[in-house]
């Protein structure tokens, strides 16, 4: 007994092209149409921890320029929908020097996508501010203040069996 792709094989060489034209028009439409009935992947939010370690006395300073700076692009961005949630804490208690940071800022994206796009988030800053000598000089006077910084992406993880 031939196998059925033998078969159609051998169907198909006493048929020519017409059999392959409508077993490709055939593959196509069946792979559209599997394609079709399934559902988009919902973009998964992305969660960004910033920690911000400023050097002594200066973690004041710090925060207002944070407050006067970076705070009203993050809410634009969150008015325009790209981040979904914005959060800071700082620790009651200070740590050892190697395991201290003064600010932990937290943002939820709307998707990792969202996160990444800087070129929207510049047109954002250009906006807000248009003195763009005085935002950089800012910006970087920001940074000085700080002994460390890093950014966590952040995972959840299932704790059921």
């Amino acid at each position: 007994m031939r196998s059925l792709s033998s078969s159609l094989v051998s169907w198909a060489r006493g048929r020519g092209s017409l059999f392959l034209m409508l077993l490709a028009i055939g593959s196509t439409f069946w792979s559209l149409r599997s394609t079709a009935a399934e559902p988009e992947p919902k973009a998964q939010p992305y969660v960004l921890e910033s920690y911000y370690k400023a050097r002594w006395e200066q973690a004041d300073e710090f925060i207002r320029l944070f407050k006067k700076n970076h705070l009203p692009v993050l809410k634009k961005l969150a008015a325009d929908g790209r981040i979904l949630k914005i959060s800071a804490v700082k620790p009651r208690y200070h740590a050892t020097e190697d395991g201290r940071w003064d600010y932990r800022v937290t943002l939820v994206f709307k998707s990792p996508a969202a996160a990444i796009d800087s070129a929207y988030e510049d047109a954002v800053k250009k906006q807000l501010f248009p003195d763009q000598e005085t935002f950089q000089r800012e910006e970087r006077r920001r940074f000085e203040i700080l002994d460390a910084h890093w950014d966590l992406p952040i995972v959840d993880v299932d704790l059921e069996p």
